[in-house]
């Protein structure tokens, strides 16, 4: 569960379980039969779904206890407008939004097979290799310089957020939180100075809410924390409860890598330790900048 989101659940996480179980063998919009429950997360539940004519696809629900609210609602109706915008191969497609009867918002998208980053190093022991973690840097990067060329932030990139599908394709999932220029849709969650992402994976400047620094390079820090985690099997700033995190993130510069991770090779440490520079002016200057500096660490290991 995304812990932005832990306050705003009115029932317990059990309850909300049985809720989501209910929903398989239901028909959305007089089409999507709900077949499997794939995930639930503290804003909605994704199942594997069929229409008549056998298309298979994911369709992600907002609990209904979220439904009431304005701001959940244009969370998701953001997610569907911005991940159609990236244009990019390595973001998931969202194919229609629509609401229930009963008044919950629903995506459906193209559905996925495999696992979250964060599900794989688990699986994996928790470390990933240097190599395979480049690997998947580098992908991410090319979606980022994408979203950035279109005025698109995603401000919470973390491992749960990415996606590494069985043919070896990594995906950048959840623009719901995203900025985006020139868009319509009101960005309320931004406008009161409070925090809003994941904490472990929050630059300074965005968990300070100092929304007028985020911009591309607060991508890259989030990215920079995620290369971390999945070298390392920590966080940045380590353990703690969500708001010693978040104070972490507001105030303290992170570790350099080689003194997490002894070994680790110099190149790779310099990506990762210029991306979580605490000045946004000492991090990488955009994606394309990274992603260079990604390729140059990859051979020269």
């Amino acid at each position: 569960m995304n812990p932005e989101y832990t306050l705003a659940m009115s029932s317990s996480g059990v309850q909300a379980g049985r809720r989501a179980e209910a929903r398989i063998g239901c028909v959305l919009g007089d089409k999507w039969r709900l077949d499997k429950l794939l995930g639930e997360g503290g804003l909605a539940a994704v199942y594997a779904a069929t229409d008549p004519a056998g298309q298979h696809v994911a369709v992600k629900v907002l609990h209904p206890e979220l439904s009431v609210y304005e701001e959940f609602r244009c969370r998701l109706k953001r997610e569907a407008l911005v991940a159609n915008r990236v244009g990019h191969p390595g973001v998931v497609s969202v194919l229609e939004d629509n609401v229930t009867e009963d008044g919950e918002v629903f995506l459906v998208m193209d559905l996925l097979e495999g696992e979250t980053l964060d599900a794989h190093r688990k699986r994996m022991g928790g470390a990933l290799d240097p190599r395979f973690v480049l690997t998947v840097a580098e992908a991410v990067l090319d979606v980022l310089a994408a979203a950035h060329d279109n005025g698109i932030i995603h401000r919470d990139l973390k491992p749960e957020n990415l996606f590494y599908t069985s043919d070896g394709q990594v995906k950048v999932l959840d623009f719901g939180i995203a900025r985006v220029q020139d868009m319509s849709i009101t960005d309320t969650m931004t406008q009161t100075g409070m925090a809003t992402g994941t904490p472990a994976f929050m630059p300074p400047e965005q968990a300070r809410g100092r929304w007028e620094l985020v911009d591309a390079r607060s991508d890259l820090w989030a990215l920079g924390a995620t290369m971390f985690t999945m070298l390392t099997d920590q966080k940045v700033h380590g353990g703690g409860t969500m708001n010693e995190a978040l104070a972490a993130a507001m105030t303290k510069k992170a570790p350099a890598l080689r003194s997490v991770l002894e070994g680790v090779p110099e190149t790779v440490a310099d990506v990762v330790d210029r991306a979580l520079a605490f000045d946004p002016g000492e991090r990488w200057p955009d994606a394309r900048a990274m992603q260079q500096a990604v390729r140059e660490a990859t051979t020269a290991r």
